[in-house]
C-alpha cells in the first residue's frame, strides 16, 4: 500500500503556501521593528535617489549644456556635483548636530529666510515669469527653497515650547500662522505660485499635528483656494496653465507644448524605458528636461519601473521618518519630522502630477532629482536632521553604541592576538 504525497499544487499545499506567507510577514515585521530600521530606510533611499539624480541630470541636460556652454555637455552635472559636495558634508554636520543647537537656530533662520524673500521681492531676479531668484554676484539662490526648511523648524520649535497649551485655538494660531503667511505673501509677491502651496502645504500639516479642530482647515483651504483663484484669474499665462492642463494639446503650440511633451516621454518610456541616455524629448522639444520636468525624462529612459521606483523611494522616507515621529518622547523631532514628511513628499506630489498633466505648470522642481544647489542643499540638509533624528531614538542610540562597543572590543582582541608574546 502506498501513501499519497502531498504536492504543493493541492489542497495540502495551500496550508503551507499561507504558513511561509505569514512567516514571510512575521520576518518583515520584525525587522520593521529593529531599533535602527529608520535610520537604514533614511540612509539607503535617500542614497538611491541621490544617484537616480546624479544620473539624470547628466543625461537629461546633456544636449542642453552642449548648446548652451559651447560644446560641453557636461557643464550642468559639473555643477549639481559641486552642490552635492556641498551638500553631503552639510547633512552629516546636520545628522550629527545636538537638538538643542538645532532649535536655538530655527528663530535666526525664520528671520533670515524672511529678509530674502524680502529682497527677493524687491530687487529679485525674474526667472519664466516669476520673481523668486536673487542674485549674490554671479551666483544665483532661489532664497524660497532656503525657507520652507526654515519655516519648519520654526514651527517645530514654536508648537514644541507651547507643547502643553496647545489645546487653546490661540496657542495654535499665534504665531506661527501669521508668520507662515507672511512668508506666503512675500512669495505670492514674487509671482511664484507653486512654492505659495508648498508653505500652505507645510502650514496644513503642522496644524495637522500638533491636532488643530476640522474648522480652522476648512476655513484655511476656503481662504486659499479663494486667494489662488483670484492671483490666478489676474494673469493671462496662468489662466492659460489652468484652463489647458487637463487637455494640454488644444493648445499643442504654445501653453500645452511642454505638458504635452512630457506625456510624450512617458507614455514611450513602456514599462522598462528605452534606456539611459536615449530620450528624444531632451533634445529641445521638451523644457526645462533638467529641471521641473527631469521626471518625464526619467519615466522615458527607466519606464514605468523607474518612475515607481522613485515613488517609492519617497514613500520610503516618509515611511521612516513617521516611524521617527511616532517613537520620540521629544515633541520638537516629532513635528520637525512630520513637517520635512510634508514638505518633501508634497512638493514630490504637486511635481509628479504636473508632469503627468494631473495639475496645472507651475515650476515645482523634484526634490533630490531635479537640478539646482537652492533645492539641493536645504533638502539634504533636511535629510540629515531625519537621520540624526533617527540615531537620536533610544533604542537606536543603545544599538549604535553596543556596535561601537562590539568593534572597540574586536579591534583590541586583534591587537592581543597580534602582539608578540614574551
Amino acid at each position: 500500500m502506498t501513501t499519497a504525497v502531498p504536492d504543493d499544487s493541492g489542497d495540502m499545499g495551500l496550508p503551507r503556501r499561507l504558513g511561509h506567507l505569514r512567516a514571510s510577514v512575521a520576518s518583515a515585521r520584525e525587522a520593521f521593528d529593529r531599533p535602527l530600521t529608520s535610520y537604514y530606510l533614511l540612509v539607503g533611499a535617500s542614497a538611491l535617489l541621490l544617484t537616480i539624480g546624479l544620473v539624470m541630470v547628466l543625461s537629461a541636460s546633456s544636449v542642453w549644456s552642449f548648446k548652451v556652454y559651447d560644446g560641453d555637455s557636461y557643464a550642468v552635472v559639473r555643477r549639481q556635483l559641486m552642490w552635492l559636495s556641498l551638500g553631503l558634508p552639510a547633512a552629516f554636520i546636520a545628522s550629527r548636530m545636538p537638538l538643542r543647537w538645532v532649535r536655538a537656530l530655527a528663530y535666526p533662520a525664520y528671520l533670515f529666510s524672511l529678509v530674502l524673500l524680502l529682497a527677493t521681492a524687491f530687487v529679485g531676479t525674474t526667472v519664466n515669469g516669476n520673481q523668486n531668484w536673487l542674485g549674490v554676484g554671479s551666483l544665483a539662490i532661489q532664497p524660497s527653497e532656503v525657507a520652507k526648511l526654515a519655516l519648519v523648524l520654526w514651527a517645530a520649535h514654536i508648537y514644541a515650547n507651547k507643547e502643553r497649551r496647545l489645546h487653546s485655538l490661540h496657542q495654535l494660531v499665534v504665531p506661527v500662522v501669521p508668520g507662515l503667511l507672511l512668508a506666503t505673501l512675500l512669495v505670492v509677491a514674487g509671482r511664484d505660485l507653486g512654492t505659495a502651496l508648498i508653505f500652505f502645504a507645510i502650514l496644513l500639516g503642522m496644524l495637522w499635528v500638533v491636532g488643530a479642530p476640522a474648522r480652522l482647515f476648512w476655513l484655511a483651504i476656503s481662504l486659499v483656494s479663494v486667494a489662488a483663484i483670484g492671483l490666478a484669474a489676474t494673469d493671462t499665462e496662468r489662466v492659460a496653465r489652468i484652463t489647458n492642463f487637463a487637455d494640454p494639446f488644444q493648445d499643442y503650440l504654445d501653453t500645452g507644448w511642454q505638458p504635452a511633451h512630457g506625456l510624450y516621454a512617458l507614455s514611450s518610456g513602456g514599462w522598462f524605458g528605452q534606456g539611459i541616455g536615449a530620450s528624444q524629448q531632451k533634445w529641445g522639444d521638451l523644457p526645462e528636461a533638467h529641471t521641473d520636468y527631469i521626471f518625464a525624462v526619467l519615466g522615458e529612459e527607466l519606464g514605468l519601473v523607474g518612475t515607481l521606483l522613485v515613488v517609492v523611494l519617497f514613500l520610503t522616507i516618509a515611511l521612516a521618518a513617521l516611524r521617527v515621529a511616532r517613537h520620540t518622547q521629544e515633541p520638537f523631532v516629532r513635528y520637525a519630522s512630520f513637517g520635512i514628511v510634508v514638505w518633501l513628499v508634497g512638493q514630490m506630489i504637486i511635481n509628479v502630477g504636473m508632469v503627468l498633466a494631473l495639475l496645472p505648470v507651475i515650476g515645482i522642481p523634484l526634490p533630490l532629482i531635479s537640478y539646482g544647489g537652492s533645492s539641493l542643499l536645504p533638502s539634504l540638509v533636511a535629510l540629515g536632521l531625519l537621520i540624526g533624528f533617527a540615531r537620536s531614538e533610544p533604542e537606536a542610540a543603545r544599538a549604535l553604541t553596543a556596535r561601537r562597543r562590539g568593534r572597540a572590543a574586536g579591534v583590541a582582541a586583534g591587537a592581543s592576538h597580534s602582539s608578540p608574546t614574551a
